[in-house]
């Protein structure tokens, strides 16, 4: 009954919902546009600069290591500073580094702002989470999420689409100038509309565990970002000093009166498997929407423009499912969707594996992505809310944190890994040909690596269905609502 009241007094508060969600959502589509907006312009970057390959990644891979670094500790963040103050200092914080990008002179400069830009994203993004969270009743909360996950996948998923119609037609600067406006504009809403939401607990500073979290997390995606790198040590000394942190930090944390980051969301077992899931899907599709330009821009010698082009149905088909399937989730629950999200990613993927060559057709690569994008649409709400809508208030910081964090962590590792066998299969077909280095040769080895990549991945998918299987098969919606009526009718007694 303690949880019933705890909850009940969360949510008997009537928030301005409707213009509380578009101030944050306008804020989280600048963000995560952010995230993918470059990916067309990095060879233009590396000759303006003068820089590597390897140099030049650092504007995506930096991006992400300061995420996964500043978003662990938004759960501190969130219970010492008021709702709106830190979502006004998060977008002023990404202005002031979306502004450097701008007006940058050199590519270490660049790379700051970006750098400063995912001090931002980092710790707006749990906010916002959290904040839809608590200002949702718990039988909306889908439908919220979903609207969401419409920026957190829309956006990056037409990122490309942007930066090439850009990139082809004015400076790359723009790409920057043009997200200034918007950030405003988000910044004056949220200043109007966001209310303080979160009840402040004020713990200490634990500056240990700020460390821990930081070469835990950030050692962890420096050292996944170099798989395929021909110094194995700068994959296996990050990664050993990362385990080592977050062991370290996980046992400090489970000692503490009042931890950086709880652990205990973990003790529920449907949030356990739903973060299992959510990486799970993470891993895939942020590496097919890196890998799946690449087919088509170096394999099938399509421009960086037309390649954005045709990943961008399946983004916008995406940004429609997730908040269908978050309606859907208030109605019926969580098992049937993410399973059937899965069973069709299996598919699609199975499809992918088998249908890329060169002379597949547009359409059907259109298709396929597509279908692969509705069954994320299935799966990332459901997976998302119901993870989170089996902790109680006091969790939700944490819970959010931890999602965001293993979502970053999931993304980098999908990505790195993937990628990494799609060169090493690449290779090996390099290596049987008599003129390696003929264009042709240079294709249909790419094509080769990525009909691997794909085939692992249906396996990956695979695995996730069958834990598909696990989520308890009913609707904890209703339950929970009903614990809610019943704490506010027990309420109600006492007074």
């Amino acid at each position: 009954m303690e949880l019933c009241s705890e909850k009940s007094n969360y949510q008997k508060k009537n928030y301005n919902v409707v213009p509380i969600t578009i101030a944050l959502i306008m804020a989280g589509f600048c963000c995560m546009l952010n995230e993918t907006v470059l990916n067309m312009a990095l060879n233009k970057l590396m000759v303006q600069f003068t820089v590597s390959a390897n140099a030049v990644q650092w504007l995506s891979t930096g991006y992400m290591l300061v995420m996964g670094i500043a978003i662990p500790v938004s759960a501190l963040l969130i219970q010492s500073f008021s709702t709106k103050k830190l979502f006004i200092a998060a977008v002023i914080i990404f202005l002031i580094g979306t502004l450097i990008c701008g007006v940058s002179t050199s590519f270490t400069v660049l790379l700051a702002g970006r750098l400063i830009q995912a001090v931002g994203t980092g710790v707006l993004i749990p906010n916002i989470v959290n904040t839809l969270i608590i200002i949702n009743p718990v039988e909306k909360r889908g439908k919220a999420l979903g609207i969401f996950n419409l920026v957190m996948f829309c956006a990056p998923a037409i990122g490309p689409t942007i930066s090439g119609l850009i990139i082809q037609s004015l400076n790359w600067r723009w790409l920057f100038f043009i997200i200034l406006p918007f950030s405003i504009v988000s910044l004056i809403l949220g200043s109007k509309y966001v209310e303080n939401v979160t009840k402040l607990t004020n713990p200490p500073i634990d500056f240990l565990s700020i460390i821990l979290s930081t070469i835990g997390f950030g050692g962890f995606i420096y050292g996944v970002s170099n798989i395929g790198s021909a110094y194995t040590y700068l994959i296996a000394i990050p990664m050993i000093a990362a385990g080592i942190a977050l062991v370290m930090f996980v046992l400090r944390q489970l000692h503490m009166s009042e931890p950086m980051l709880d652990m205990h969301p973990f003790k529920e077992s449907m949030f356990s498997l739903g973060c299992i899931l959510m990486m799970i899907m993470h891993m895939v599709n942020f590496a097919t929407m890196l890998i799946l330009p690449m087919f088509l821009e170096s394999a099938l010698g399509m421009t960086a423009f037309a390649a954005g082009l045709i990943m961008l149905p399946g983004g916008i088909i995406n940004g429609i499912i997730s908040p269908i399937s978050g309606h859907l989730y208030d109605k019926f629950g969580p098992k049937a969707l993410i399973a059937s999200g899965y069973g069709i990613s299996v598919i699609a993927f199975i499809l992918l594996s088998h249908c890329v060559s060169m002379t597949i057709g547009i359409p059907v690569i259109i298709a396929l992505h597509c279908l692969s994008l509705v069954g994320v649409g299935l799966i990332n709400t459901p997976v998302q809310t119901n993870s989170l809508n089996q902790l109680s208030p006091k969790y939700y910081p944490h819970g959010t944190a931890i999602t965001n964090t293993l979502q970053q962590i999931a993304g980098a590792f999908g990505t790195a890994l993937f990628v990494a066998i799609m060169t090493a299969y690449q290779n090996k077909s390099l290596l049987a040909m008599s003129n390696p280095t003929a264009p042709e040769n240079q294709s249909l080895s790419l094509i080769y690596g990525v009909q691997h990549v794909f085939t692992v991945e249906t396996g990956v998918l695979v695995l996730a269905f069958v834990l598909s299987l696990f989520i308890a098969n009913k609707n904890s919606n209703k339950k929970t609502v009903k614990s809610l009526a019943d704490g506010r009718l027990e309420n109600r007694k006492v007074i």
